[in-house]
């Protein structure tokens, strides 16, 4: 079947596990792209250029933004981050869905702009946990660690605003409730009824 592809967007605080979740989602589908987003942040152990994010000095992200080669972006804990606009745009015409991993301010200028879009937040079933995930880590100061827990707390009250709400206790688990999703989106009758056209009563 010729279908368009979907934005889906995945969201969730710092100690979700939204890597490990989407990274699990994407595995062994050919029909769903990663966006990778573009950052002015430092990369973390086992982080590649390209692969996870586009690893970029403040000026060039800020030059990006002037240019309006962004499709949003938004500043978190001391540092940018933005998805490109043309890698989305050249994919969703190839019919592929573009997932993207984001924080709650741009999934919302997202979903401003392509209220068709799929907002999916990712937590686990306690709020400690956000915690333990965080100090299991060993990548922040004590300071960085309650800074992340203060915006943690806010953006669960942005989870509201989303589509879907998936727990990640179990990533595996989380990953079928997204891949779950994103077939039920696409099987929806607004985006099928083409299909109907083809029957005729005479």
């Amino acid at each position: 079947m010729n279908e368009s592809g979907k934005l889906i967007v995945v969201s969730g605080p710092s100690g979700a596990g939204k890597s490990t979740v989407i990274s699990r989602v994407m595995e062994n589908d050919k029909s769903v792209v990663f966006s990778v987003s573009a950052t002015t942040r430092a990369p973390r152990a086992g982080e590649h250029e390209g692969v996870d994010y586009f690893f970029i000095d403040k000026k060039h992200f800020e030059s990006m933004i002037d240019n309006g080669e962004l499709l949003e972006h938004t500043q978190y804990v001391d540092n940018y981050y933005g998805t490109p606009k043309l890698p989305v745009l050249e994919n969703l015409s190839k019919g592929f869905s573009v997932l993207f991993d984001i924080e709650v301010q741009g999934a919302m200028q997202i979903k401003k702009q392509y209220p068709e879009a799929i907002l999916i937040f990712v937590i686990p079933s306690d709020f400690s946990e956000i915690e333990k995930r965080l100090r299991k880590r060993g990548t922040d100061s004590e300071e960085k660690i309650q800074q992340r827990i203060k915006t943690a707390k806010i953006e669960y009250l942005m989870a509201l605003n989303y589509d879907y709400i998936v727990i990640n206790d179990d990533p595996d688990l989380a990953a079928f409730e997204i891949k779950a999703i994103i077939t039920a989106e696409k099987c929806k009758t607004v985006n099928r009824k083409k299909y109907l056209t083809e029957v005729s009563l005479s």
